[in-house]
């Protein structure tokens, strides 16, 4: 099991379940939106804004990282500049080797302008219509839409969510700043969709700790934990290299909670020293039901192949493996089982075995 190249892993089928539609836009298309509505950004070539939003998400500092996002935000408040973007993100998917993502985003971000959230969730779904057209089915990808912890409209995204779920919305989450909001907060809204039988992640475990995991599985019931890298804490490793699990992780681990792993973004949060040090490799080797993630493709300045490149030089993980966390992802995903079967015997499979056959 030889160590694979990186077109190798470009190659590959992949399978992306926390990616934010307002972290992934094209330099030139956040250039392109603010000329036409007049928003003045910090840079007015697509190089230098795309390296203004890295170095900014990499600064340390939490104001110019939550910055970035009032710029990607503030071009996204028309029905035409929301399709254009929801458009190119499909097509950067496939580009990516993307064969199924889950793309979030909070409606309630984008009425600036005085789209109704109706509109906003029908504009996104103009856009994935068109890019999935455009590949030829080669990609399914849906919305889950995304509650802002630090608000009060919850409820209403959860109805959204549902009203929506026929129609191209997957599932909800919620997201913000973990501390000083915890999830609880929105416990009508999740004790709402448990009787709709509707599907939803949480953020939950990025910048604190293990009591914002508690709340989102054993108080409001998330089927999935978005980011969930600080399970570590209920982990210990003894010195001669035995591991002993806490409740929670063992939980955690027993249940197949799927952890939404991002490893660029957690060293830009702080979350962790480096890709070598991320906690994904020692979930990994324990078997949680770890999957790979992008978070936001702009300010992380990465993409599906980049992050599975990056574990395949700090762990020599193999194609094997990378199957492993794209299966993990696959049965994980916000769809009906048939259908994820499908996409795993069908495409997955297939895919990863025609490669594993060249090596």
């Amino acid at each position: 099991m030889s160590t694979p190249t990186r077109d190798d892993v470009r190659r590959a089928p992949k399978v992306l379940l926390h990616d934010h539609l307002d972290g992934g836009l094209r330099p030139q298309t956040i250039i392109d939106l603010a000329a036409d509505c007049g928003h003045e950004l910090p840079a007015t070539d697509a190089a230098s804004l795309g390296r203004w939003f890295v170095e900014s998400a990499d600064s340390g500092s939490l104001e110019r990282y939550l910055e970035t996002f009032d710029h990607t935000v503030a071009v996204m408040q028309t029905g035409p500049a929301i399709t254009r973007v929801a458009r190119e993100c499909v097509e950067d998917m496939v580009a990516d080797g993307v064969v199924y993502a889950e793309v979030r985003y909070a409606p309630e971000q984008h009425v600036e302008q005085g789209l109704t959230l109706d509109e906003v969730v029908a504009a996104v779904q103009e856009g994935f219509d068109q890019g999935t057209a455009a590949a030829g089915g080669r990609v399914v990808v849906r919305q889950l839409l995304t509650a802002m912890r630090h608000q009060a409209r919850s409820m209403e995204i959860a109805e959204l969510a549902i009203a929506w779920r026929d129609r191209g919305v997957a599932g909800f989450d919620i997201a913000g700043a973990e501390a000083g909001y915890p999830p609880t907060r929105h416990l009508d809204a999740f004790e709402y969709l448990q009787r709709e039988n509707a599907h939803f992640t949480i953020h939950a475990g990025e910048a604190f700790g293990l009591p914002s995991i508690w709340q989102a599985i054993q108080w409001c019931g998330a089927a999935r934990l978005g980011h969930g890298v600080r399970i570590v804490d209920d982990i210990t490793v003894n010195d001669d290299g035995s591991v002993e699990l806490g409740r929670l992780a063992a939980y955690v681990r027993d249940r197949r909670i799927p952890l939404e792993m991002c490893p660029r973004s957690n060293i830009q949060t702080g979350a962790a020293a480096s890709i070598a040090e991320h906690p994904i490799g020692l979930l990994t080797r324990l078997r949680f039901r770890v999957t790979v993630n992008t978070d936001n493709r702009l300010m992380s300045e990465t993409t599906m192949t980049d992050e599975m490149f990056g574990l395949v030089e700090a762990f020599g993980y193999t194609l094997e493996d990378l199957r492993w966390f794209t299966i993990n992802a696959m049965k994980s995903a916000f769809l009906p089982f048939d259908e994820r079967l499908a996409i795993i015997n069908d495409v997955v499979k297939p895919g990863y075995a025609a490669l594993i056959s060249e090596r």
